[in-house]
């Protein structure tokens, strides 16, 4: 009887671990995870935003458990890294006026949001010309250039979000990544060539399906304080924004002109800036002060591959306290990014009880994610730890809740050899990997490992959010539209007790943790691969 029970039982656990991997196997703590999670997102941190109390906060706390762990300082004696910081309150204009046959005044909030990145009190753009130039891409590998014969100096441009492939469907995938956004995608670079062609204004058409989130996430992010870099390497223009897509359609129809043919033409080869019939007029009054954040930084210290480094990182910072909802004005930032700071430390806390390891692993939560991925630029402009002597990064942002789940989607896939790391323990976890499903949205270039990508240390940014292991992958999408749509960066993204199942979280953090551990007694260095825009500069750093 005794033999027929024991039989069971195995027969038994082997099956609750083919059903549900992490169940059984896991070495973190779900009880540890979900209280960091508590901990980071509670009123009591007012939002994690920095330059205020809940910095102050979330740094302690951050270091006091590093401390707790066992890690070792990884800035010298020191368990931070000084950013230093320009914090600007704009106040703009009530309207952006555009004068022509027909006046057009787009109301702030509603029809437009601007700010600025100069540290000027007062700027004032005043009759200035208005020209549409389609994406404001310069690309010469593509042979497309928007502000070809068109003089934009001292004038205001508006331009398309994302880049042209996906009104052409993405067919060709050689061309600007097929229906994968690239950086000349991304708002920042938008800003930063329409600064280099000398506009003293641009302002990108918001569209939901193109930028991947709704307009209320740009009406939001622009509000209030802004945070930048003390030191920009180039001169920003005087002021940036946002404008609807309903209101483009008005900018167009008051100047008899179809925005959806403009629209069109924009995304075909030899397109040509149109100048508009109208002078704009637009202006922001700032409150500026300087102070400095921080990132806080430790790590387990390797033997004889010491001085090589495998980098984790998660943004520990939310949006504070800023306008209310349904009567809430702190943004608790469960989802984004308490989880992935608090999966950084269930990791650590695990990997230093496994240790020690032959190479470095660093745990780097750094700030200000949500202003422009600041905390982590600042890092690639001042690393602690050499580039060349970098192995990965392994970045954590926004982590699922509502279960385990059967995919890893990787953003960025194809970039870099992480991909088969990944792919290697996500089949022990009996999971599959998939690139990212929404590549048009560009989320390689929205999270704090681009930063390290731009200086060639191979990263990677993956987690499960497409096929849902029990309920499927029209679940999952209806759990990830919800959150995007009603939570992303909005107060409600809450930690909730009886709702959140941690499975996948779990699931992730156990595969982070594992790649960790293989590269950290590893003497391989991941590399990326063929086509990767990023390949050129690790191969010159590590000549």
């Amino acid at each position: 009887m005794k033999y027929f029970l024991s039989l069971f039982l195995a027969i038994a656990l082997l099956t609750a671990c083919k059903e549900n991997p992490t169940a059984v196997k896991s070495e973190i703590s779900e009880k540890n995870l979900r209280e960091y999670i508590k901990t980071l997102s509670s009123d009591e941190f007012q939002g994690r935003k920095p330059f205020t109390a809940g910095e102050e906060k979330t740094v302690n706390f951050l270091e006091n458990e590093a401390k707790r762990i066992g890690l070792q300082p990884a800035n010298s004696s020191s368990y931070t890294q000084d950013v230093p910081l320009t914090e600007i309150t704009g106040h703009p204009s009530p309207t952006l006026d555009l004068f022509g046959k027909n006046q057009v005044s787009l109301h702030l909030g509603d029809d437009y949001v601007a700010f600025t990145q100069r540290t000027d009190t007062s700027i004032s753009i005043t009759n200035a010309d208005v020209v549409f130039c389609g994406y404001g891409v310069t690309a010469p590998e593509y042979n497309w250039a928007d502000y070809a014969n068109v003089d934009v100096k001292g004038k205001i441009v508006i331009v398309l979000v994302n880049d042209p492939p996906p009104g052409m469907g993405g067919t060709d995938s050689t061309f600007f990544k097929g229906n994968a956004m690239t950086y000349y995608g991304r708002w920042t670079y938008k800003y930063e060539e329409a600064a280099r062609q000398g506009a003293v204004g641009i302002f990108i058409v918001h569209e939901t399906a193109t930028a991947g989130y709704p307009y209320n996430v740009v009406r939001e992010a622009s509000t209030g304080a802004k945070l930048n870099l003390q030191s920009l390497p180039y001169t920003p223009c005087q002021i940036q924004g946002w404008i609807s897509t309903e209101a483009a359609e008005e900018i167009f129809k008051s100047a008899d002109l179809d925005f959806q043919k403009a629209k069109i033409a924009a995304k075909t080869p030899g397109f040509k800036a149109m100048p508009l019939p109208y002078k704009g007029s637009v202006s922001i009054k700032n409150e500026i002060r300087s102070n400095t954040s921080k990132n806080v930084i430790a790590m387990i210290p390797g033997t004889d591959q010491k001085d090589e480094y495998i980098i984790y990182t998660a943004h520990w910072d939310h949006f504070g306290i800023s306008t209310p909802v349904d009567g809430d004005s702190i943004y608790n930032g469960a989802c984004d990014n308490a989880s992935g700071s608090a999966a950084l430390l269930t990791i650590a806390e695990s990997m230093m009880k496994a240790g020690p390891y032959k190479r470095t692993v660093v745990f780097l939560w750094v700030t200000a994610e949500e202003q422009g991925l600041l905390g982590s630029a600042y890092y690639g402009a001042h690393p602690i730890f050499p580039p060349a002597q970098t192995v990965a990064n392994l970045n954590m942002d926004a982590l699922g809740t509502f279960g385990e789940m059967k995919d890893l989607s990787v953003t960025g896939y194809g970039q870099s050899e992480l991909d088969d790391y990944a792919k290697r323990w996500a089949e022990k976890q009996d999971r599959y990997v998939l690139p990212d499903q929404e590549p048009e949205k560009g989320h390689f270039f929205r999270s704090d490992h681009f930063n390290f990508a731009k200086i060639g240390i191979p990263a990677l940014d993956a987690k499960g959010n497409y096929d849902h292991r029990e309920k499927g992958i029209a679940f999952a999408k209806e759990q990830g539209d919800d959150y995007r749509t009603n939570h992303y960066h909005q107060p409600s993204d809450e930690y909730d007790e009886a709702k959140w199942n941690m499975g996948g979280m779990l699931q992730d953090a156990e595969l982070y943790m594992n790649i960790g551990k293989e590269l950290a007694n590893s003497q391989d260095w991941p590399k990326w691969k063929a086509g990767s825009e990023f390949k050129a500069i690790r191969e010159k750093d590590r000549k």
